[in-house]
């Protein structure tokens, strides 16, 4: 049996507004590639996507100061700071704005200058309203230098200046990214708005049960991105196969009839959550729009997969100059009990 992700009803928030539980990440592209980035949004609106997440990323991640591995997820300005080309992409489809779901986020160098950050997203969506505004990291940096938990501006403070921005009228939501037990339970006794979701990066290697049921029983759903994973460094890939390739996920997808990428992503959207997966290919971008069901001992399958030897793990691995950091923050500040490989070495 499958089902159209145009049929999937759209998932009710904590704050009463809803939300399309399987969308369209737009952090993808190359420089000079703002094209290509409105032609894959034109492109999935006609194959039914209602949900579309994009970012503005500035500074250091650009300039090259820190990489992203794989590689394969490194990308230039133009690419990754998409909001302007998403934007356009959606005033031109004659689509209802209310029918389409608009996330974008705070990068962490913002440095307490949220409102500001936020124009300039709002100026180049160019859009009546933004649906969803994440801060996509639970840090800061300031001066170039990112800062300890305790050291202002705080996630705390950084948080506060969001809840602001619903008063404007110009966003509707506001929710974290990247965000451990740690760091919410740093967060939360703070809130007057708590956050409608919590984006992580999730798939069965990283499958984050015990921080979805904390997140839900806060009243906050989680937001998977990578949900297909990401293959490990090139010199890795021996110890840990890629996940899209996984055998048992490959059995599934033969059991199903389907592509590796629809058994993970039917996963995600069974386990209720919402679900980020991004291809600019037309024929994959239709193909993972269709969902399958899959039986309860399949789901317990890839529920349990982690617990094979050497799979528990993260597969995208935020370097810096030093091991165990994410951009400068130690694992530590972020709540992740990881090894510098992204072996999770304990329930986190």
């Amino acid at each position: 049996m499958t089902i159209s992700g145009a049929d999937l009803p759209w998932l009710p928030l904590n704050n009463g507004t809803k939300i399309p539980p399987f969308g369209m990440g737009c952090w993808m592209g190359e420089a000079g590639g703002g094209k290509v980035v409105e032609d894959m949004v034109t492109s999935a609106l006609k194959v039914g996507y209602r949900h579309f997440d994009t970012v503005r990323v500035l500074n250091a991640l650009l300039s090259g100061a820190y990489v992203v591995a794989p590689m394969s997820l490194m990308v230039q300005a133009a690419g990754y700071d998409n909001e302007e080309h998403v934007g356009a992409a959606i005033r031109k489809s004659g689509i209802p704005r209310e029918d389409i779901y608009v996330t974008t986020k705070l990068w962490f160098d913002h440095g307490g200058r949220v409102r500001e950050r936020f124009d300039e997203s709002f100026e180049k969506l160019g859009l009546e309203y933004i649906d969803l505004y994440l801060m996509h990291w639970p840090f800061v940096e300031k001066d170039e230098r990112v800062l300890p938990p305790d050291e202002s501006p705080t996630l705390i403070d950084t948080y506060k200046e969001m809840e602001k921005l619903l008063e404007t009228g110009k966003v509707k939501s506001i929710g974290v990214s990247n965000f451990s037990t740690t760091t919410l339970n740093r967060l939360l006794p703070h809130c007057k708005v708590i956050p409608v979701t919590n984006q992580v990066e999730v798939h069965p290697y990283l499958p984050q049960h015990g921080l979805q049921k904390f997140c839900e029983s806060h009243g906050i759903l989680v937001t998977a991105y990578s949900p297909l994973g990401q293959p490990p460094s090139p010199e890795k890939q021996k110890a840990v196969p890629a996940l899209f390739s996984d055998a048992t996920v490959t059995a599934l997808s033969k059991k199903y009839t389907a592509t590796n990428a629809q058994v993970l992503i039917s996963w995600c959207i069974q386990r209720g959550l919402i679900c980020i997966s991004k291809s600019a290919n037309l024929e994959r971008m239709k193909n993972n729009f269709t969902l399958l069901k899959l039986d309860d001992a399949d789901m317990q399958i890839l529920n349990n997969l982690h617990k094979e030897p050497g799979k528990h793990r993260q597969l995208i691995i935020y370097q810096s100059s030093k091991p165990r950091e994410a951009f400068g923050a130690k694992y530590e500040w972020l709540g992740w009990n990881r090894d510098a490989e992204g072996n999770v070495l304990d329930d986190e």
